[in-house]
């Protein structure tokens, strides 16, 4: 006799099915999103890494720029100083030669065939450091008595402004002498008269006046007080 199918009844629990079903869909989204926050942290880790990098090649860059402004710098700055001894050196050039060329006029006029009685050439006026004092240069020349000395005295007087009025300072004003009568000068071609001066506080000078008398010879000639703090000195020349 053949045997009977045997039959196992089980009860089921829908709530139950649920719930399983509700967690295993948990369980695939808390993979997910664990999955998302790796590849995120990942990402990010990658893009810090790179930024990183860019930052320290922009701080390389920097540095970079930085030296080569400063070596700019240096080279400006080396460039103007040579521009400025150059400048300097072309002033001094073109003051030697205009030096010279008034030396050169000088000697023509004084050895040339023309025949000149007294005459004042030049003035060269200079401070005395620390006071009012100046001390001046006359350069006097003739060639009218060939060979034969002439003698005679130099005198100075300074035009100016002095509290807002123009005044002219004589030589005994200027020399603090009631009683003098200009400087002495003897010499057979040229010569050069110094003396020193003094000029009142707050004197403003605009112009000097240099008179020379001797032998019954007379010359003056007046100079800018510019040009004669700045005029052409012959040094060290016979007298």
């Amino acid at each position: 006799m053949p045997s009977l199918p045997t039959y196992v009844v089980r009860s089921t629990d829908p709530g139950q099915e649920r719930r399983r079903r509700w967690l295993l869909a948990l369980i695939w989204l808390a993979s997910l999103l664990l999955m998302a926050v790796a590849a995120a942290a990942l990402m990010r880790q990658r893009s810090d890494a790179g930024s990183a990098a860019a930052l320290r090649a922009a701080q390389e860059r920097n540095l970079a720029l930085d030296a080569r402004i400063a070596q700019l710098s240096r080279s400006e700055q080396v460039a103007k100083a040579a521009l400025g001894d150059l400048q300097a050196s072309l002033r001094d050039r073109d003051e030697e030669l205009d030096s010279l060329r008034a030396d050169l006029a000088f000697y023509g006029r004084l050895l040339g065939g023309k025949r000149e009685g007294l005459t004042v050439q030049a003035l060269r006026v200079t401070p005395v450091a620390g006071s009012r004092a100046w001390n001046f240069i006359a350069t006097l020349t003739q060639n009218f008595k060939r060979g034969d000395e002439t003698s005679g005295r130099v005198a100075l007087s300074v035009e100016g402004v002095l509290d807002g009025r123009l005044e002219t300072l004589d030589w005994k004003t200027l020399v603090q002498d009631p009683n003098a009568a200009g400087t002495a000068y003897t010499f057979k071609y040229f010569a050069q008269v110094r003396g020193t001066m003094m000029l009142p506080d707050g004197f403003a000078p605009n112009r000097v006046v240099v008179r020379a008398e001797g032998d019954g010879a007379r010359a003056e000639q007046s100079f800018a007080w510019a040009d004669a703090t700045k005029g052409q000195e012959y040094e060290n020349v016979p007298q």
